[in-house]
């Protein structure tokens, strides 16, 4: 299987997908922002009515033959969703929709890997011996649900659930033909992490690439340092890394990456010879912002969508927001430094971020038209800090152009039709996909809506619930 990725936008192949697990449905309210959630979410909307039309529309465009012509028949089994369950019999298995608990099981099939990997968890969760002996004897697909969600099979659990794997971005990155594997600022991530090393390092789709995966170190000699504190950890997450064109990335610093943790990428990065440039973006470590990619996401080689209340440049956002943020600005405006390798000494800086993102337009992409910047909330106060928070900045681009948004986002899609764009629900999108109305071929600047009452209470969109594996270059 190849594997690379080499901008944000071109055509997607492959990628790695978690379908949201009955974990999630064990969220207790006194747990949830232990474990990064703001709300508990009802399993079943999240399953049937939103997340299960996602994968229906990434298999449309990423391995048609096998849902083409199928829908009747995949909806008349919707009550038992057997579709979309790893290890059934009736699951797609597809090979570009790739489901990370149907690769877990197949590398525990090995009996090696499950013995370790079982020792591992139990070591990080704290299960007594006579678990750990009882676990590795279990089969390997009920291991992998016992893994991810905490239960065992009657429903009792026995650790905490890993609700955040849906947000697959998070646990690695595909930098070209690399793989960089992140380091989870949240100790609620810390299995998640543990689980996809051992599927990138064993599992027979990534058998050609074992040499170039890339595991960050942790700062030298950390234990060491007194108290309790070793200062600042060595942490970064999927979603502050950008592969924005082959030889540059963005990193942000943000409440999940560190300044340390971006520092050892970057030298990795160059070491290994993988890119040529990194722009460092850092913005405020806040609950509202996380990663990068919740405040802009690239849409076509000229087109982004962000947040215009992170901007320095003076833009109008209505009578109701100028004390807002006059008083807001300067606390949220990035702070944007580039480094070249071989000239670290000599950083460029920007002074915003539309500027940044033209830059990488027109000088990395090629682009010949003016930049256009598609604003959350059509950049209007309240609406674009409210859209932000549901996600509005983190779309998934299927193909240049053709990008996976939350239906709820009302003022962002109304900025989408003003720049041009088609808005179509993902149903009315199969429902012409079946009839022949449309093909994928045809679809050009298109916001794809998925429902998103309750997926988006987990704070996360389609960007973060994506790993490319491969992309065409463009």
């Amino acid at each position: 299987m190849e594997i690379k990725v080499s901008s944000e936008i071109g055509t997607l192949r492959s990628l790695v997908i978690h379908s949201p697990d009955s974990g999630i449905g064990r969220v207790a309210p006194s747990k949830a922002q232990d474990w990064l959630f703001e709300d508990i979410l009802h399993l079943e909307t999240v399953r049937k009515k939103e997340y299960d039309l996602y994968v229906k529309v990434l298999l449309y465009f990423l391995d048609p033959e096998i849902i083409r012509g199928r829908i009747a028949e995949i909806d008349s089994s919707e009550s038992n969703r057997s579709f979309y369950k790893p290890n059934n019999r009736n699951f797609h298995n597809s090979l570009k929709v790739i489901e990370i608990e149907r690769l877990l099981s197949e590398i525990l099939e090995d009996n090696n890997i499950c013995q370790k990997l079982t020792a591992a968890v139990c070591a990080i969760e704290g299960c007594s011996y006579k678990l750990q002996k009882e676990l590795i004897n279990t089969s390997p697909a009920e291991l992998a649900k016992i893994f991810i969600s905490g239960s065992l099979f009657d429903g009792s659990m026995i650790f905490p659930p890993i609700p955040n794997l849906i947000f697959t971005r998070d646990i690695g990155i595909t930098i070209n033909d690399y793989i960089l594997i992140n380091k989870p600022a949240k100790k609620a991530r810390s299995r998640e992490t543990l689980l996809a090393r051992y599927i990138f390092f064993n599992h027979k789709i990534f058998e050609n690439y074992r040499d170039h995966i890339l595991e960050i170190p942790d700062t030298v000699k950390y234990f060491l340092r007194p108290g309790e504190d070793p200062g600042e950890k060595t942490t970064i997450e999927g979603g502050d890394v950008m592969v924005v064109s082959p030889r540059h990335i963005l990193i942000g610093c943000s409440e999940r990456t560190t300044l340390s943790g971006a520092s050892e990428a970057i030298k990795l990065l160059f070491e290994h010879n993988v890119i040529e440039k990194v722009t460092l973006i850092k913005i405020p470590h806040k609950r509202d912002f996380m990663h990068i990619d919740t405040i802009f996401t690239q849409v076509k080689r000229d087109t982004w969508v962000v947040l215009g209340s992170i901007s320095s440049k003076e833009q109008h956002r209505g009578p109701d927001a100028i004390d807002y943020f006059s008083e807001k600005k300067n606390k949220e405006k990035p702070e944007i430094i580039q480094f070249k390798k071989g000239k670290m000494d000599r950083p460029k800086k920007f002074a915003c971020i539309e500027d940044l993102l033209d830059h990488i337009s027109r000088k990395d992409l090629g682009s010949e038209t003016e930049t256009r910047f598609i604003y959350s909330g059509n950049n209007i106060f309240p609406f674009d800090v409210r859209e932000q928070w549901t996600d509005s900045c983190n779309l998934l681009a299927l193909k240049e152009g053709v990008v996976v948004g939350y239906d709820r986002n009302d003022k962002t899609i109304e900025a989408f039709r003003e720049n041009g764009f088609t808005t179509l629900t993902a149903s009315d999108l199969i429902e012409k996909l079946e009839k022949n109305e449309i093909t994928i071929e045809s679809l050009t600047d298109t916001l794809i809506l998925i429902p998103s009452a309750e997926l988006s209470r987990a704070r996360g969109g389609f960007h973060c619930m994506s790993m490319p594996l491969l992309r065409d270059d463009i």
